[in-house]
């Protein structure tokens, strides 16, 4: 897994839970060492003591981010704005423009609401930063359905940490391995790196699980032989994960 995938220790960790292989993290971290692979990849640290207080399976945040495309009339900066469920890491890509106007903000957050309704979901805060681009009419689609929103300070990006640190592994694990060209191509990127992230990509803040744990932990305590492995692939193989073959 070390030399397929530019991951650290913990995230190895997590792909052998899901194969039913319970090793510690500082053994994984030992043998990475001595086989010359770097144990642990650069990571944002924040100050999380704020949205620990808070009920984390109620909550959103949302933000956006940048990436820059190429179109026929030359290089163009497309701004992607994304929800992120605090509880579980679930992320939703609301879309991709290059010009996040008011109305479509504020279309992205109408949408956003009926497919938490579909779903019965309960949501009580929404945090967002003090971005022009978040208008009045957004913050009042989320209160008329009895969501509160909440806007951080200025310059606090570690108080919307989960939200960065989506950003962090997009870029990191998807977006910078790509020139894209045109903006159907950029949302394909984001539609399977959003699926991968959602269903089988393990996250180390929820004890290395999958989302909503998707793929269940084998029961069996023999670990697997290398031929009973399999290797699942997107995007021409940049995104993979592992579980074990089929009985």
């Amino acid at each position: 897994m070390a030399k397929e995938n530019a991951w650290g220790y913990a995230r190895i960790g997590g792909e052998l839970k899901k194969l039913g292989i319970q090793v510690a993290n500082n053994t994984i971290k030992k043998v990475l060492i001595v086989n010359d692979f770097h144990p642990s990849p650069w990571r944002v640290r924040g100050d999380w003591d704020r949205f620990i207080r808070l009920p984390m399976e109620t909550l959103w945040a949302c933000d956006f981010f940048c990436k820059d495309i190429w179109t026929a009339g030359g290089k163009v900066t497309f701004y992607v704005f994304f929800f992120i469920h605090i509880g579980t890491r679930r992320v939703h890509i609301a879309g991709a423009t290059c010009n996040p106007t008011g109305p479509w903000v504020e279309q992205q957050a109408r949408n956003l609401v009926m497919d938490l309704q579909d779903r019965g979901e309960k949501v009580s805060y929404l945090l967002r930063d003090g971005d022009t681009k978040f208008t009045q009419a957004f913050d009042e689609i989320f209160k008329s359905e009895g969501i509160k929103v909440k806007k951080l300070p200025r310059e606090s990006p570690n108080l919307n940490a989960f939200a960065e640190r989506f950003v962090q592994t997009i870029k990191n694990e998807c977006l910078r391995h790509f020139v894209v060209f045109g903006q159907r191509h950029l949302e394909f990127l984001l539609r399977e790196f959003a699926s991968y992230y959602n269903t089988v990509r393990p996250h180390q803040g929820i004890g290395n699980r999958t989302i909503g744990n998707i793929i269940p932990f084998p029961t069996q305590a023999a670990p697997p032989r290398s031929k009973d492995i399999r290797c699942d692939s997107q995007l021409g193989g940049l995104l993979r994960h592992y579980s074990r073959k089929a009985a």
